[in-house]
């Protein structure tokens, strides 16, 4: 990557290494949160150095496969048919292909502020012959089933017949994941091909199982200049491809670019007669390219308002920032909130994790509440509405309640595998990812921080306290009392570190009392009483009705917020019961034997060894307590529940983790960074950068390209939002009290709150508030101590 410091806008990449080429095309993704299309070139087909993909919201199919000798299902965002594909040829010569030309500059380019893809590129082929190539790629943020294609030939030293071909082609398979590939990957099947005008070509297909019908309608278009030229076209077709030929006369040094417009609509799409009919609608019309780039730069402005963030004197630590909430925009967009979809892990960038749906949520909502508050209501009733499968859960598993499952797709239940690959042993082994029942607990959170954000009491009235409510109900049905400790325990879970799935000799039966599950069931069972507190009486009446729910059982809630158990040892909080019984590992060893132990728990399972032996965690667990709770929180809890912290405690058990973590998760740097902010300045920027660096430098090795890290994407914009700034919304106040690293310079940052459309602005010396002019109430604003009234229009200021 490679930037001027006066362009904080622009990615680029300079030459051309096919090495490099999938994670670019992960990077290079464009999209409007309906769909996105990843940055492999228009001429490029599956295999090699690249990978066409594109992905629509909520688009899923389930396909059985053989595993380790059983059946097992499994549930795929779908990748649809390849619509930037265009290629070319000169004469009777081969089709384009940049692995076998010689290749004299390469240059590509992702314009951040109007997301718009460009790829110039000179070469020679085997006659010699010299010609520039220019493409540029854009989804349209505006019109959210539009999509553009454009492919400009400049013949520097040659004349002839120059032919293009542009074609909607189905040929494709979800093959991106190495490690999946011994798994069914054929979801779509051909419905039909036609040509409803001489410029303009259908492909209708459906995914095969869960029946989704879909649309591309594709018109193509030359031109030099402006203005069109003759060509000579000709229909191929097959039952799963379509594609117009066009032919014209080249000479040097006259560009022919060939305008390939393109309509995407799928049968979850509403308020449409058919994907067919809509798609050709979209197309309809003489709307002019220059008007339909200018509708979509205008849309990004609006967005890039709401979203400005400003590092000043860090041009490359802006960009990389700019290029996480595009990545982020590119995902959930205002236009996500009528397609009924969740936060997928990976984005809509690649099929790892298959495009299922985790608690990545919990790092991005902070940044939409702050901003795009409609948008956070809509992706949290994409769970109110799974309600009733979470229940069923619950049911299947002897409880009450609703439990929440790890991996969520297209209607709810349990997507998590059964069986996973260890790629360094070749071994499937079973997975026992469901037991993460604490996605629950993160639902729980977002419920109660989007309610504290903006006072939606329709919401919560309507939605978010049915979910507190019957989640808290499943961990006060979980909870049991323990004779031995004489209070309540939570047992055979897994926590966020994901490598502990048991003890030693019980490897897929989880552990106990996890602290961070036990902590946080306090937090959910203590939100849902004050959500039904705060409930209308005649709401509250009904909703008690609906649910069976009745004093006995609030009761015992409001016991266990006083008598849950949580483990400690050597002074520190434990991961979980047992934790410190655990044999210590021998982390330089197996750092000077592998250098990368990321994955430490495929290492040693490659070895015949368990990671259920030692204490050594993937990420973050005991730690998330701190990212996701101030100590103004914390402290108390603790206290109620009997175990008052010294001031050490949490500086003890940071480090005692600090140092016995691979971060194997790209949420784990994100995490640390939190946590040391307030005593750990430094390490903290350290953390910061690492964060930053999870997708750019692909710090993983190869899984950015099978898909982006969207929750450590929202995570490190948000250590610049909320943590440095110690930004809170708390009480109905906005509270401030910053630790802001000096060497990051002065942050500028636009949020919106309640009614108030702020701009913060923060560096060592001083913090000021902002807020645009309007009607709306006062608001009150706290830092270190201080409180001013914030009036519509005015701005307050803190020293520091």
């Amino acid at each position: 990557m490679t930037g001027r410091p006066d362009d904080e806008w622009l990615l680029r990449y300079e030459g051309y290494d096919p090495a490099d080429e999938p994670l670019r095309e992960a990077l290079c993704t464009v999209g409007n949160g309906y769909l996105a299309t990843r940055g492999a070139p228009p001429e490029a087909r599956p295999g090699g150095a690249h990978y066409p993909g594109t992905y629509v919201a909520g688009v899923y199919n389930r396909l059985a496969s053989r595993v380790a000798g059983r059946t097992v299902e499994n549930e795929c965002l779908v990748n649809l048919p390849h619509w930037p594909a265009v290629t070319f040829r000169i004469d009777d010569g081969p089709w384009f292909d940049i692995d076998t030309v010689h290749i004299l500059e390469h240059h590509q380019t992702l314009d951040l502020r109007r997301a718009v893809l460009t790829r110039h590129l000179r070469y020679r082929d085997d006659r010699n012959r010299v010609t520039t190539v220019t493409q540029r790629r854009l989804v349209h943020m505006r019109h959210h089933h539009l999509c553009f294609q454009e492919v400009m030939i400049t013949p520097e030293n040659w004349s002839g017949r120059l032919r293009f071909r542009s074609e909607l082609d189905g040929r494709v398979r979800n093959t991106l994941v190495e490690r999946y590939r011994d798994l069914a990957d054929t979801h779509l099947e051909p419905v039909r091909t036609s040509r409803p005008a001489p410029d303009c070509v259908l492909l209708e297909m459906r995914t095969n199982r869960s029946a989704i019908p879909l649309a591309m309608a594709a018109r193509t278009a030359l031109v030099q200049g402006s203005e069109p030229i003759p060509a000579t076209i000709r229909l191929r077709s097959a039952p799963d491809r379509i594609a117009l030929d066009l032919t014209a006369e080249a000479t040097p040094e006259r560009p022919i670019t060939l305008e390939k417009t393109v309509t995407v609509v799928t049968g979850r799409d509403h308020a449409i007669s058919s994907p067919a009919d809509e798609a050709l609608r979209g197309l309809a019309g003489d709307r002019h390219l220059d008007d339909l780039l200018a509708d979509h730069e205008q849309a990004w402005r609006h967005l890039w308002e709401r979203f400005r963030i400003t590092v000043e004197g860090h041009p490359d630590t802006r960009r990389i920032v700019l290029l996480h909430l595009l990545h982020l925009l590119q995902t959930i967009s205002p236009h996500s909130a009528d397609l009924d979809v969740g936060v997928p892990a990976r984005g809509l960038h690649g099929e790892a994790y298959r495009g299922h749906v985790f608690w990545d949520e919990l790092f991005v909502f902070p940044i939409l509440n702050l901003r795009l508050p409609d948008l956070t209501r809509a992706l949290l009733r994409y769970r109110h509405r799974r309600l009733d499968e979470a229940r069923a859960a619950a049911r299947r598993a002897g409880h009450i309640g609703a439990m929440y499952p790890w991996q969520s797709g297209s209607d709810g239940r349990e997507e998590s595998q059964q069986f996973h690959l260890n790629p360094r042993s070749g071994r499937w082994l079973p997975d026992t990812s469901a037991r993460q029942h604490h996605i629950g607990l993160a639902i729980a959170h977002n419920v109660w921080q989007y309610h504290q954000v903006t006072g939606d009491r329709e919401f919560l009235i309507h939605h978010g306290a049915e979910m507190l409510l019957e989640i808290a109900r499943f961990w006060g049905d979980l909870a049991v009392l323990d004779p031995d400790h004489d209070r309540y325990v939570i047992r055979g879970v897994m926590g966020p570190d994901e490598f502990h799935t048991g003890y030693p000799g019980a490897e897929a039966e989880g552990i106990d009392n996890n602290a961070y599950t036990n902590v946080m069931a306090v937090r959910a069972l203590s939100w849902a009483m004050e959500a039904y507190a705060a409930l209308p009486a005649r709401e509250r009446g009904e909703l008690s009705e609906r649910l069976s729910l009745d004093p006995t059982e609030r009761a015992r809630w409001k016991d266990i917020t006083h008598r849950m158990f949580i483990p400690f040892h050597e002074g520190v909080i434990s991961q979980f019961e047992g934790y410190g019984e655990l044999a210590e590992l021998d982390w330089e060893a197996y750092r000077s034997r592998y250098g990368d132990i990321h994955r430490l728990d495929r290492i040693l399972e490659a070895e015949g060894d368990t990671v259920n032996r030692y204490r050594a965690s993937k990420q973050a667990d005991a730690l998330m307590l701190f990212h996701l709770l101030t100590a103004d929180e914390l402290l108390p809890l603790m206290a109620r529940l009997g175990y008052p912290l010294d001031p050490d405690t949490i500086p003890r058990t940071i480090d005692h983790y600090l140092a016995r973590t691979s971060h194997g998760s790209t949420l784990s740097a994100v995490v640390h960074a939190w946590v040391l902010a307030r005593a750990h300045r430094e390490r903290a920027v350290d953390f910061f950068f690492r964060a930053l660096e999870s997708d750019i430098a692909d710090i993983q090795g190869g899984t950015t390209a099978e898909g982006v890290h969207l929750g450590a994407m929202a995570g490190s914009v948000d250590l610049l939002q909320r943590c440095f700034s110690g930004l809170e919304t708390r009480g109905g106040h906005l509270v401030l009290n910053p630790f802001w690293p000096e060497a990051l310079g002065t942050l500028e940052i636009n949020l919106r709150y309640r009614e108030h459309f702020l701009r913060l602005r923060i560096n060592g010396d001083r913090v000021e508030v902002g807020s645009t002019d309007g009607s709306h109430h006062s608001i009150r604003v706290l830092c270190r101590g201080q409180t001013a009234e914030l009036r519509p229009g005015a701005t307050v200021r803190f020293p520091l």
